[in-house]
């Protein structure tokens, strides 16, 4: 394999107190009474607008009010409460070396994708940042990757999708890709098995060799 597309949040970083902080500001901003903060897990993976709508009965409407809420938070203070999981830095100068493209397919938009990657030193291993817009041009994972696989002309038959949620899974198999789930990120047991991940990786060190011989 050629093409490596990595999500971002549960695969390369662990954002959990940067999201949940962001979601816990929309919420009372929104006047709802935040739940603890381990119910937030949920929120981390699928598209923002959809889980507003899904968890707390919103409206579109209300849902467009709370992402501006949630980024007003995100974007000064939640982008940086977070942590590179240890080992993926050496991964992505190691694929580099060994001559793979890399790519991130986010829901998050690229902008913030962009910052996060600049903070953690790693932006200079990725060769196209593909991830939603401000405007939420491209909500679900499946837009994300057929915009980068289009934009970038890549190949299916020699591009894999590496990520945490059946989200990243489901949509890696919509368009042909060899999918791998990381379940150190924030799948619920059994997700990546029942999504249909071609591969799992129980840690870094695990993605690592299925990733250097796939």
């Amino acid at each position: 394999m050629r093409n490596f597309l990595f999500d971002l949040d549960g695969t390369l970083t662990n954002p959990f107190l940067g999201i949940t902080n962001s979601v816990i500001y929309a919420l009372e901003k929104m006047g709802i009474n935040p739940p603890p903060r381990s119910a937030l897990r949920k929120f981390i993976g699928p598209p923002l607008i959809s889980s507003f709508k899904k968890y707390y009965a919103m409206n579109e409407s209300d849902a467009e009010t709370a992402v501006k809420y949630y980024r007003e938070y995100f974007s000064d203070k939640g982008l940086f409460e977070n942590e590179l999981f240890s080992g993926i830095s050496a991964l992505l100068s190691d694929l580099k070396k060994n001559g793979k493209k890399i790519y991130l397919a986010t829901s998050k938009p690229e902008e913030f994708a962009v910052k996060i990657l600049e903070h953690f030193d790693i932006l200079k291993y990725f060769d196209f940042i593909a991830g939603n817009t401000l405007s939420e041009a491209r909500q679900t994972k499946e837009e994300v990757i057929s915009y980068l696989l289009d934009s970038q002309l890549l190949l299916r038959s020699e591009s894999v999708m590496i990520g945490d949620r059946k989200f990243d899974i489901l949509a890696g198999k919509e368009y042909s890709l060899k999918t791998v789930g990381v379940s150190f990120g924030f799948a619920e047991e059994n997700e990546l098995k029942n999504a249909g991940a071609d591969y799992i990786a129980d840690s870094v060190a695990d993605l690592r060799k299925i990733l250097l011989h796939i």
